[in-house]
């Protein structure tokens, strides 16, 4: 961190993780920092009852700030989830009732919850929800007061909006509309709060600079913008994604033995940045386990895997994944760590049938289809309590129960317990 541009720790630190993609006024956010405590938001509208792993880049980025002092804002988007940002998506959004809403608010921040510190403190986290100020919002008052600021030709410039336009599916005025209000959002934290930096991904980029240019327009105040380069791994693939869908951060959703393999299944060349990004190591030990060399990057991996657990389960709960894989892939049989893998119900009727293996591997969500299941049985590479399936044709039946569950295997990283329900 040395060569940083940058003067103060917290933009030190995030250029060496590789958090900055671009930013509005670098040298004048730099200059923020040094002269006190600043107040950060990112937001994260209530589309699901958990974040994913797709927002751990984001969280990370307000742990940093936490980290160096600085005031973490996770700005719950129960207001804005009514419309959905249209930033790169390939349609509109479903819009959720307001049960629905409720419902994934709470999700989420209990999400939150267990990866930033909250309080009354300087540097504690605050979880505003832009609920309070947008349900209140009369339509004429906003058009008159806000939407006079906003030029629609340089809207339909943005990628997001231009990108939608060009598709078939378009863009609705409701999710034209969203900039605006993302706009307003930063105008009221700046208000309210004291926030004067708003942080995303680098999709955000046009309604943080719409926010920005709000606040300077209307309060003559400077704040700034500060996004982070979408993640893709090394081989192109989007991060977060595998063939069982979306890893969620939410035990509930996935279990934590399930997280910590994702992490583990890290490709070689993503190891060390990832250690940056995804975990509170030290940048010089990062660089250090990113570069062991040959089957040594697999210590690497587990450390990852582990670190990043931690961050998101709690440290038990990442120190028993660490146990479970080291009995399952490094002792004999790895019985003693049975009971720590993920399970998932299976109808108990369906099971009494019986059903083929690699259906059941399909229908586990452990392989992405049919086809793939019956290709991995045809190379060996599927179990059921530890054997391999031979044929494709072997059934599935409550006769492979082993204490009350049949464990399914991929490979040596990849093993779920099937109880009946």
């Amino acid at each position: 961190m040395t060569s940083s541009p940058f003067r103060s720790p917290f933009l030190q630190d995030a250029e060496a993780r590789g958090y900055i993609f671009q930013g509005t006024d670098l040298a004048g956010l730099d200059a923020a920092f040094e002269s006190g405590i600043v107040g950060g938001y990112i937001g994260f509208d209530a589309t699901a009852d958990s974040l994913h792993v797709g927002s751990m880049i984001q969280i990370m980025m307000l742990r940093l700030l936490q980290r160096h002092g600085h005031r973490p804002v996770a700005l719950l988007g129960g207001g804005t989830t009514r419309i959905g940002d249209p930033s790169f998506r390939d349609e509109a959004r479903q819009l959720l009732d307001a049960a629905g809403i409720e419902r994934n608010r709470a999700g989420i921040r209990a999400n939150l919850a267990a990866m930033l510190r909250f309080g009354d403190g300087p540097s504690d986290a605050i979880m505003p929800d832009n609920a309070e100020w947008l349900d209140r919002l009369g339509y004429i008052d906003l058009l008159r007061e806000v939407g006079v600021h906003f030029s629609v030709s340089r809207m339909l410039g943005f990628d997001s909006v231009r990108q939608r336009l060009e598709r078939e599916q378009g863009l609705t005025f409701l999710e034209f509309n969203y900039s605006i209000l993302q706009s307003y959002d930063f105008r009221e934290l700046w208000r309210r709060h004291g926030v004067t930096l708003q942080m995303g991904g680098s999709d955000q980029w046009g309604n943080i600079v719409s926010g920005v240019d709000l606040v300077r327009r209307t309060d003559q105040k400077q704040v700034f913008g500060l996004t982070t380069p979408l993640l893709t791994t090394a081989s192109g693939a989007k991060m977060g994604k595998t063939a069982a869908g979306a890893v969620w951060l939410s035990a509930a959703r996935l279990a934590p033995f399930d997280y910590w393999q994702f992490w583990r299944n890290t490709e070689d060349a993503d190891v060390g940045r990832f250690l940056k990004l995804f975990t509170d190591l030290p940048v010089e030990e990062c660089d250090r386990l990113g570069a062991l060399p040959g089957a040594s990057i697999n210590e690497a991996k587990k450390r990852l895997a582990t670190e990043a657990t931690a961050i998101c389960h709690g440290r038990d709960a990442a120190d028993q994944a660490l146990q479970a894989a080291t009995g399952l892939f490094e002792s004999a049989g790895g019985a003693a760590s049975r009971d720590a893998l993920p399970s998932r119900p299976l109808d108990a009727a369906i099971l009494s049938a019986g059903l083929p293996a690699y259906r059941l591997f399909a229908e586990m969500g452990l392989v992405s289809s049919n086809g793939e299941a019956r290709r991995l049985i045809r190379g060996g590479g599927l179990r059921v309590n530890d054997t391999p399936v031979s044929s494709e044709d072997r059934m599935v039946s409550e006769a492979d129960l082993r204490d009350g569950a049949i464990k399914l295997s991929v490979g040596r990283k990849q093993h779920l317990l099937v109880r009946p329900a």
